[in-house]
């Protein structure tokens, strides 16, 4: 998968916790919970869709690396080539 993939399917599966978020709004730099207004629930639910969609484990400690999309996509790109 490209950073590319890797950025829709995440804007795709944060669409899916938070309906209200226009897909085409949403800056490489917006802070999930500051900037798109994610509360904590819509958080841990997006977490979960990334395990479901890439079948990776991220664990809690790692929950900072996926503040902005393109924090979540560094991240997603490292995690998928390891």
């Amino acid at each position: 998968m490209t950073p590319a993939d890797i950025r829709t399917a995440f804007v795709d599966d944060l669409v899916m916790v938070a309906p209200d978020l226009d897909p085409g709004a949403i800056g490489d730099h917006d802070h999930l919970q500051e900037d798109l207004g994610l509360d904590s629930m819509d958080f841990l639910n997006l977490v979960a869709a990334l395990h479901k969609r890439f079948g990776l484990p991220i664990p809690e400690a790692d929950y900072p690396r996926l503040a902005t999309p393109s924090k979540a996509v560094a991240y997603l790109t490292e995690m998928l080539a390891a």
